[in-house]
């Protein structure tokens, strides 16, 4: 995929005072405190920035002489594909400045270095969800991380409910684009260095990637659909009036996560590819209640054929 623009720098503020301002602009709209001080306006709530630099040189000195080429983020119940990585180098989160402990079950809370089919990877092996309480820019740190660290291409994964009635689950669902209702951006705020103000979000999911991973599964005999992921905001399951308004939003998946990730990786110029495990029907699809242990039982029964697919997108990539 062609990249648009550039790292933008901050806009400067001429010095023509109210005239050159832009209505909206937090920084250029200032409102006064009590001392009589022009301070930004306070209805608008910033993403925290996180320190990056120390989690980046951390990890290169453990990393030591290997340059990773393609970083996975691997969802709920997912994490065997961290077993297979070969010179495996485990480094626990609570071992990695800035980055918070795992708190989901199935999340192992591991960065997971070495190699599959001989490219360098990078796996995330436990991400961190907004309903956790996080901050957008917690969420989308290991994303800055990889861009830092010279990753260019990154791998999402995810659990998620089927909202197509033809999904026979379980099933793969190759993300063609998405849909945020999680009511967060991780690009809200002051522009980090290497992103892009405002990315091109109008193929997230890159289509090359996509090609590749259809010839993959056709070649091997995996079954993979492809689809829209509607990422919400969490933690309670949708309620089938909610599953019915996605369903006419064109939502064909649903699901907590991966829209953060995938966002932040575009604004730093990386392709992503986008995976979901369908792990159930969502509700009022079905008549059975869901429940996360059933989202684990299906991840785990999926994951040999995610195994076989992401193992043969990055063979292609070698």
């Amino acid at each position: 995929m062609r990249k648009k623009g550039g790292p933008t720098s901050p806009r400067r503020r001429s010095a023509g005072g109210p005239s050159s301002r832009r209505i909206g602009d937090p920084e250029a709209e200032p409102h006064s405190n009590a001392a009589g001080q022009r301070t930004a306006d306070p209805s608008i709530r910033r993403s925290v920035d996180p320190p990056i630099r120390p989690t980046v040189d951390f990890l290169r000195q453990r990393l030591a002489t290997l340059e990773p080429r393609v970083a996975i983020v691997l969802g709920s119940g997912l994490g065997g594909l961290a077993d297979s990585v070969t010179d495996a180098q485990r480094i626990p989160y609570r071992d990695i400045p800035g980055f918070p402990e795992a708190t989901v079950a199935g999340h192992a809370g591991l960065l997971v270095a070495g190699g599959i089919e001989g490219m360098p990877v990078l796996l995330q092996s436990g991400r961190f969800h907004l309903y956790e309480g996080h901050e957008p820019a917690t969420v989308a740190l290991p994303v800055r991380v990889f861009a830092e660290l010279g990753i260019r291409t990154l791998i999402v994964t995810n659990a998620a409910g089927g909202l197509r009635p033809t999904f026979r689950v379980p099933t793969l669902m190759l993300i063609a684009d998405h849909i945020n209702l999680l009511w967060r951006n991780p690009l809200l705020g002051t522009v980090v260095a290497g992103e892009q103000r405002f990315p091109d979000m109008s193929e997230p999911y890159d289509r090359e990637l996509r090609a590749i991973a259809r010839r993959v599964a056709l070649s091997d005999g995996i079954v993979l659909e492809e689809g829209v992921y509607a990422g919400l905001l969490g933690p309670s399951y949708e309620t089938p009036a909610e599953i019915r308004m996605l369903m006419r939003l064109g939502a064909d998946s649903v699901g907590m996560s991966t829209v953060p990730e995938t966002i932040t990786a575009r604004a730093r110029g990386m392709r992503v590819l986008g995976i979901s495990s369908i792990t159930n029907l969502a509700a009022g699809l079905s008549a059975r209640a869901l429940s996360h242990a059933e989202v684990m039982q299906a991840s785990e029964l999926l994951a040999g054929q995610l195994q076989r697919l992401v193992r043969g997108v990055v063979r292609q990539l070698g």
